[in-house]
């Protein structure tokens, strides 16, 4: 890494990016774009927001193919890698950002916690299919063409440690945990093959769609993140600069470079 190249390796880098369309997956399209990375964009349904990333992105100078992929679903999964080798040859970083969040469950749920046994059946699988099925579905899509090619990298989007255990949150702090449990694991199973597996997170609340609208939009703790806090880190991960840099947990609220933002294990809460 140097002055003139920040971000080394990014130039061309071909980058898929699950939940584009808005929100986290839009600001880190978008840093991307004009680092130069090439992208593959994806949303669970075709929609004038993730037309709007994409063109946002190509305004940049960017490469960008666009694409309704369902992470819930393998299938599709399958066909956006696909697409992305059709379009681009390889694939080399994976963010797995798609995700679900509590208004499936409750409207309300940021002021009044909806306790598990009152949770829909319907609305509970629905975010434990895209939260936690999605992610695998993606990796398992992803990493074959990344092993043969000796390079990659995955990146985790997750929450904070607090959210995981917080009252009225399951099950989309249980499904985190989840994937920050199969990243690191995920890690060890890739070590040694060139791929890089990470776990990237705000560290707080942001202004998103997971939190209902209304004049008390914010989080548990009262704060309320920009989306941009995601660039940053999201470009050193995505570059050479991060290579070999794997089973690691960000915290982009904390962001003053990779040592600075990177979560130590004492930090996180006892499970049980």
């Amino acid at each position: 890494m140097t002055a003139a190249d920040p971000h080394p390796g990014l130039a061309g880098r071909v980058c898929l990016i699950t939940g584009a369309s808005r929100g986290l997956g839009r600001e880190m399209a978008l840093a991307l774009a004009g680092a130069g990375a090439r992208l593959v964009l994806t949303a669970s349904r075709g929609s004038p927001a993730l037309a709007g990333t994409a063109a946002d992105c190509a305004a940049q100078g960017a490469e960008v193919l666009a694409i309704p992929a369902d992470v819930a679903d393998p299938d599709a999964c399958q066909a956006a890698v696909a697409a992305c080798l059709g379009r681009f040859g390889r694939i080399e970083v994976l963010v797995n950002n798609a995700g679900l969040g509590m208004r499936l469950i409750s409207e309300r749920f940021n002021r009044e916690p909806t306790r598990f046994w009152e949770a829909d059946p319907g609305a509970w699988a629905r975010i434990v299919a895209t939260n936690v099925n999605g992610p695998f579905h993606m990796a398992r899509a992803a990493v074959p063409p990344m092993l043969a090619a000796g390079f990659g990298k995955i990146i985790n989007i997750s929450t904070s440690d607090i959210t995981m255990v917080r009252r009225g949150y399951t099950p989309y702090g249980p499904s985190k945990a989840f994937l920050e449990a199969a990243s690191r694991a995920w890690a060890e199973e890739l070590s040694g093959t060139g791929i890089d597996v990470n776990v990237l997170l705000p560290g707080g609340a942001t202004d998103t769609e997971l939190l209902p609208p209304g004049p008390d939009r914010r989080g548990a703790d009262g704060n309320l993140l920009p989306p941009a806090v995601m660039r940053a880190p999201i470009l050193w991960l995505a570059s050479d600069a991060a290579n070999g840099q794997t089973g690691g947990r960000y915290i982009a609220r904390l962001w003053d470079g990779p040592e600075a933002a990177r979560a130590r294990p004492a930090e996180r809460p006892a499970i049980l």
